[in-house]
């Protein structure tokens, strides 16, 4: 009688899924979070098995994760598909470090040109338009960058619920929003006023400030802020 070697065969408290779902990615061990990065497992083998002969075999996460596509394929149950999730997963961690380095070197910004200088190397060449949410600690650092919307600002695709939502999970004492404006030409829009007054309101009774709206334009920005808008 053939046995069935599955993750569905531990009991449901046991399985990676569950106790992310449960505990949190930070509980679990790093053949859990592979285990569940790679998937299923091969037959007569669990995927937890495939993780952990994958650690063993790199030696650490970062040989693994250094590893080739050739390499990782060397280790049975790990084929081109599977390498790839590695690889991938692997990269997007290299780049989350790289944006926790710039974001650890940015100094605190105190001006609508200094915050332009943060913004426009993130928006300022896309050829449709891009609307961030800069996020301020209380010393007006920026800790952190994110893209709400992309296409013609208008109210239906800038809604302030998803917006402050990330600012609150940043713990932001405060917020930047910018988009560009892939004409070239900075000038506010009528719906680009409308979507500012409106997440301005919101930002008050949330306690958390939006302290200027940028426009970017070619070599140029618009500053709610130095335009007196905000009130």
């Amino acid at each position: 009688m053939k046995v069935s070697y599955s993750v569905r065969n531990l009991p449901k408290d046991e399985r990676p899924r569950e106790r992310l779902s449960k505990f949190g990615p930070e509980a679990l061990s790093a053949q859990e979070l592979l285990a569940i990065v790679l998937g299923r497992g091969i037959a007569g083998e669990t995927v937890l098995v495939t993780a952990q002969k994958l650690l063993s075999h790199f030696g650490s996460l970062d040989t693994l994760c250094s590893a080739s596509l050739e390499d990782l394929q060397t280790i049975k149950g790990i084929g081109f598909a599977k390498a790839c999730q590695i690889k991938a997963i692997s990269e997007l961690s290299v780049r989350l470090k790289k944006e926790d380095i710039i974001l650890s070197k940015q100094k605190s910004v105190f001006s609508p040109q200094e915050m332009y200088s943060v913004v426009y190397p993130k928006i300022g060449k896309y050829k449709k338009e891009h609307f961030v949410l800069v996020s301020l600690d209380t010393r007006n650092k920026v800790i952190g960058v994110d893209t709400i919307s992309v296409g013609t600002l208008n109210a239906s695709l800038v809604h302030p619920r998803e917006m402050f939502e990330i600012a609150i999970l940043r713990h932001a004492a405060s917020v930047i929003i910018a988009h560009n404006h892939p004409s070239g030409d900075s000038e506010p829009s009528n719906e680009d006023i409308a979507v500012t007054e409106k997440l301005v309101k919101a930002g008050k009774l949330l306690g958390i400030p939006v302290l200027d709206h940028l426009i970017t334009g070619k070599n140029t920005f618009y500053s709610f802020c130095d335009a007196h808008m905000l009130e």
